[in-house]
């Protein structure tokens, strides 16, 4: 069969859909997201969804997740697909050797654990990216959030600047 796979990199996680067609590939950066499709329109880009955020700079003390930017959808669909890109910058407060992780949630639920970023002094700054393609089953509004988590023991802190970071939702047709 012939195949259509698109390939984006956008930061150090793979995401996958299949398909038929012809073949494309555009880079965002170190990343690779595939999706396929269709000569009947399949794996066709249905609406896509994009916050900057946060309005205010986030913070958190000690370890845990905390979100940061969140975008709503609402499939057409039930056996749509939601390709969710997340990124976010932040930057280590109260001390040395913070570690954190970006995630992407629906709802409640953690989808996706993207990598693990150090920063060694207080007050350096890491930038996160990771993505997920989801298949929610429904057509109803979903909300995803880009969260960052503290997974470093003690009591520093992180803090994720006004304006840094985003999230971008795409709906693709089964």
């Amino acid at each position: 069969a012939n195949n259509t796979v698109f390939n984006s990199a956008l930061a150090n996680t793979n995401a996958y859909i299949a398909t038929t067609a012809a073949t494309e590939r555009s880079s965002l950066a170190n990343t690779n997201a595939y999706i396929a499709t269709t000569a009947a329109g399949s794996g066709k880009v249905l609406q896509v969804v994009h916050v900057d955020g946060p309005g205010s700079t986030v913070s958190k003390t000690g370890a845990g997740s905390l979100t940061v930017v969140s975008a709503a959808i609402t499939p057409s669909a039930t056996d749509s697909k939601i390709m969710v890109y997340g990124t976010a910058y932040a930057s280590g407060s109260g001390g040395s050797n913070t570690w954190l992780q970006i995630q992407i949630f629906r709802g409640a639920s953690n989808l996706r654990n993207g990598p693990y970023q150090g920063i060694s002094l207080a007050n350096q700054g890491a930038a996160l990216a990771t993505n997920h393609l989801d298949s929610p089953s429904t057509t109803s509004e979903t909300t995803y959030h880009v969260n960052i988590e503290r997974g470093s023991s003690g009591t520093n802190g992180w803090d994720a600047s006004a304006s840094r970071s985003s999230i971008t939702l795409m709906e693709i047709a089964a």
